[in-house]
């Protein structure tokens, strides 16, 4: 008994889904997760290391590729790095529930300790503890906004 393998197939690990709709049609293209942020910050400049594959696919998981007419409609162009590079920079990254859940969290405990290093009790003279605030905003059923800087959210 034989098992058929394709040698042709390439497995994609660590992989970041960056999504883009234009001109109707749905354009992904495969990244490394930790890399997308680098690149949209300025501090990865080596497109070669952001993108596991210069290909554009219309979805990554099946692997199906972007056909070049679509491309040519859509983005007025054909070349694959130009198009990778537009989708990197306006679209959108597809990230875990539990990436989302621990950024979230990550967030709120930066709020809080914004809000403890601006309060203090008038009784005592000394700021709150971290804990505290914590257990407050929870009582209130504070919700983090993962648009708005913590920063802004912990000031206002």
């Amino acid at each position: 008994m034989s098992i058929f393998t394709p040698t042709n197939q390439i497995r994609l690990t660590n992989v970041a889904v960056v999504r883009m709709k234009k001109g109707g049609k749905r354009f992904e293209i495969a990244c490394y997760k930790n890399k997308v942020m680098s690149w949209r910050s300025k501090v990865e400049k080596d497109l070669d290391e952001v993108l596991q594959t210069d290909s554009v696919f219309t979805n990554v998981s099946k692997g199906q590729v972007a056909k070049k007419e679509d491309l040519i409609k859509c983005f007025k162009t054909d070349n694959q790095v130009e198009i990778c590079k537009e989708i990197l920079a306006k679209g959108e990254l597809q990230v875990s529930e539990k990436e989302r859940q621990t950024q979230l969290e990550s967030m709120f405990k930066d709020i809080a300790t914004i809000v403890s290093d601006k309060c203090i009790n008038p009784k005592t003279k000394r700021p709150y503890p971290v804990s505290m605030i914590e257990k407050s905003m929870k009582e209130v059923h504070f919700s983090v906004k993962p648009s708005k800087s913590t920063k802004q959210q912990g000031s206002s």
